[in-house]
């Protein structure tokens, strides 16, 4: 017997089903990575066995990839689709402006350039991950694992001067043993509690050696589905203000 449900998957669930059915036979997809679009993965892989829906995919991770071949989606690399319709993904935090950080599951850099190679970006998400400005979840920088020692110093020395303090800054974990990224990086989480300039520190974060990318996704983001426990889903983009 299936395990009913939490509140929360619930709610992810139904952001999920609600932008799965955006999906039109023929398109060319983005798959995003997490616990979200994990529920995407499988709705699509749902549509695909019952309807024969006919969709390419590009996931944005490993894990991604393996749950989409698991349900039937065709699965393709940006090399072979370097053009997408559309990429549905989840997100940590969203802002009034969509503004986004991303980055809990590990997956920050496929997922940015998946997304940026799409003609749209779609947030899947829960409630709780509107906040009035980003910040309050711990913000992931992907770096290189040759000199990440250098990378964190000249990391923290940069929110020094840009006026956050002495921020902690931890390299990910898994278990006992540094997280490593789909790219071999490893991943720094900034605990910054408010960033009140989120395209600047982006900026500033990408121009230091050793920084690969950040998990602020700044304008890409064109439209957040927002699931309740209940089932229902609101929606949110740019012409709502």
């Amino acid at each position: 017997m299936t395990e009913p449900l939490s509140p929360d998957d619930c709610a992810k669930f139904a952001a999920a089903k609600r932008a799965s059915e955006l999906i039109e036979p023929g398109m060319r997809v983005g798959l995003g990575t997490g616990s979200t679009a994990a529920f995407l993965v499988r709705c699509l892989g749902d549509r695909v066995r019952d309807e024969g829906l006919n969709i390419k995919g590009v996931p944005t991770s490993s894990r991604t990839a393996q749950l989409a071949r698991e349900v039937g989606i065709e699965v393709l690399t940006l090399e072979q689709l370097p053009q997408l319709d559309l990429t549905i993904d989840g997100a940590d935090e969203f802002d009034p402006d969509l503004n986004l950080i991303k980055g809990g599951g590990g997956a920050l850099l496929q997922e940015k350039i998946v997304a940026m190679a799409s003609d749209k970006m779609v947030v899947i998400t829960d409630a709780s991950k509107s906040v009035d400005t980003l910040g309050a979840f711990a913000l992931p920088v992907e770096v290189l694992k040759f000199g990440w020692q250098t990378s964190h110093e000249l990391i923290k020395n940069r929110l020094d001067a840009l006026g956050f303090g002495d921020r902690q800054i931890a390299r990910r974990m898994s278990g006992e043993t540094p997280y490593v990224t789909d790219e071999g990086n490893y991943i720094l989480d900034l605990q910054l509690g408010h960033i009140g300039d989120a395209p600047e520190l982006a900026l500033r974060l990408n121009q230091i050696p050793g920084v690969v990318e950040n998990g602020l996704f700044i304008g890409i983001c064109a439209q957040v589905i927002i699931g309740y426990p209940d089932g229902t889903t609101s929606e949110r983009g740019h012409s709502d203000g």
